[in-house]
């Protein structure tokens, strides 16, 4: 049995976590979800901590940039959860309610399958939490 330890299920790209820096200096503590619908819900959507209420069956998938946590939902998450998820910062525009819309980026994601071994790490670290296991207001919505 191998013991590596559980790779990060999110990762931000350096142009990412350059924005989410500066985005975080001037609107505060920040968060992303990423819901999997049409559109603009295909795209992480990037907020002032609070300011998206994260539901009873949202997943955590972790933290990027320090302490911005990335939420997803369930749906999305089953399609996903083989998968590590890098966000990313591309020239653009944003999602009509993502605080990037005005910079001249966007906000993407990209993705790769996890190994075997990466698989069975995770399996063998449990489920992500979700928006209902996590009881601390200020940690699930900030």
């Amino acid at each position: 049995m191998n013991d590596i330890p559980p790779p990060p299920r999110i990762l931000a790209s350096p142009e990412a976590a350059g924005w989410i820096e500066r985005l975080a200096a001037l609107h505060g503590p920040l968060m992303f979800h990423q819901s999997g619908g049409c559109c603009d819900g295909s795209a992480p959507m990037c907020f002032t901590r609070g300011e998206f209420r994260v539901g009873a069956q949202d997943v955590l998938l972790g933290h990027v940039s320090g302490d911005t946590p990335v939420w997803i939902g369930a749906a999305q998450f089953e399609y996903w959860r083989h998968t590590q998820v890098t966000i990313d910062a591309v020239p653009g525009r944003g999602a009509g309610m993502s605080l990037e819309a005005p910079e001249g980026i966007r906000f993407i994601v990209r993705s790769r399958v996890f190994t075997d071994e990466e698989a069975e790490a995770l399996e063998r670290s449990g489920e992500p939490p979700r928006g209902d296991q996590i009881e601390d207001e200020r940690i699930r919505n900030g």
